[in-house]
């Protein structure tokens, strides 16, 4: 037993110190992967049951300036790591068939590590989207959907900064902050409430971006599976398997939230059950199991089939 422990110790060892990139060893939580999956853990322990518990004699908070200024902070922040991306080279010296990690120490190299960093932190302040959930007690929108795709997406972009920053690794970033954009701008608007909600009616092409944005990467990674390319095929693996995942999660939220509620309301009867829909003053939408975190004083409206995030 204690010659198979010290095998695995030897292993971890040789793993983060010799096969790992060099120059982000010493920057904040890249020394090992036991930092981020505390913080994640910690972030499910909070929304799951600590902030339930705290919650659950106070009266919801009224967060609408937050969640405006909030959301605002997140366009920013993904325009900027995109607009990065696109600076590394994507659209014009990258190749999509198979780009290398480029390991070298020049300032454009540094410049993307530093970028596939930022990325990385960027999924922490992400949490605070579940926590406004919490802080508004829309309990059933933290979902195994949002709880799964917040949780895991530090610990998994982790690997990618600690092993691989740049190249073939970056197309998946450039595609959620792209993502990302468009989501954090209809959160933003629909946290001003039903005077500019419902001027929102591409809500549900959002989610059928995320699925798209999924394939894309599915295909993008899994391609050098059959192709020779200097890159780990390890991180082939974690990459598409990731977006297989998300891809059926996100599929199932599609047709619960539109599909289903499409054939629900073919089958309404009028007033009857447009007012069975409303009880106590919360709205049970047909197929809806995910919201965001815009704000609206309309509640019937505010929880209609919003789009989850990717």
């Amino acid at each position: 037993m204690a010659t198979i422990i010290q095998t695995i110790v030897d292993g971890y060892t040789d793993l983060m110190e010799n096969q790992s990139d060099p120059r982000v060893k010493d920057w904040f939580l890249m020394s090992g992967p036991f930092p981020t999956i505390a913080i994640c853990l910690s972030f499910v322990f909070i929304v799951k049951v600590l902030g339930p518990k705290l919650m659950e004699n106070r009266k919801p908070f009224e967060l609408k300036n937050t969640l405006i200024v909030y959301n605002a902070i997140q366009v920013i922040i993904s325009a900027w790591i995109f607009k990065e991306l696109i600076h590394a080279g994507w659209f014009s010296t990258y190749s999509f068939r198979c780009e290398p990690v480029d390991y070298s120490n020049t300032p454009h190299a540094l410049r993307v590590v530093a970028t596939c960093y930022w990325y990385y932190i960027s999924k922490f302040t992400e949490f605070f989207d579940t926590i406004f959930f919490v802080m508004r007690k829309k309990y059933n929108q933290v979902n195994k959907l949002h709880v799964i795709h917040h949780g895991i997406m530090p610990f998994s972009t982790w690997f990618g900064v600690k092993f691989t920053p740049g190249g073939h690794s970056t197309f998946f970033g450039l595609l959620n902050t792209f993502v990302h954009i468009w989501m954090y701008a209809y959160y933003m608007l629909a946290a001003f409430g039903p005077q500019v909600q419902k001027y929102l009616w591409w809500k549900k092409y959002l989610t059928v971006m995320q699925m798209i944005q999924f394939v894309l990467v599915m295909l993008h990674a899994f391609q050098l599976l059959f192709i020779d390319c200097n890159y780990p095929k390890a991180f082939v693996w974690w990459i598409g398997l990731h977006a297989v995942m998300f891809y059926f999660l996100f599929k199932d939220f599609y047709n619960q939230a539109y599909s289903k509620k499409r054939k629900s309301s073919d089958s309404d009867e009028g007033p009857a059950s447009a007012a069975a829909a409303v009880k106590n003053g919360t709205t049970k939408a047909n197929g809806d199991i995910h919201e965001k975190n815009g704000f609206t004083n309309n509640e019937a409206v505010r929880n209609r089939g919003q789009p989850t995030k990717s």
